[in-house]
């Protein structure tokens, strides 16, 4: 089982996302968020086939669909953290924190 923990920034509407496989294919997705908009995500994203999702076109995988339908912000990084939940989950790659870091310099 890989956990997520999102932390999405400004607008601080965390995302916890729990993605089991027991195959090595299939990934089944829980998404808890204070987000709504996650919400709807997590509400049709019950599972996906993991081998699919994560080697598919950008705008072709289920995960980003459900992001374009739902996220109001296109910068909004809950999606991608789901893929690589997915990703991890799956076997796909080892299970790896991703950090953004902003800055604004004068």
């Amino acid at each position: 089982m890989i956990e997520v923990k999102v932390d999405p920034g400004i607008c601080g509407l965390t995302t916890d996302i729990t993605v089991n496989s027991e195959d090595m294919m299939t990934a089944s997705i829980s998404i808890e968020s204070q987000c709504p908009d996650i919400r709807k995500i997590g509400e049709e994203l019950a599972s996906v086939n993991g081998m699919e999702e994560v080697f598919k076109k950008y705008g072709d995988s289920v995960v980003y669909k459900l992001g374009n339908k739902y996220c109001k912000h296109s910068t909004c990084p809950v999606p991608g953290a789901i893929m690589k939940g997915i990703e991890a989950a799956c076997g796909l790659a080892l299970p790896k924190e991703v950090h953004i870091q902003i800055t604004k310099k004068d």
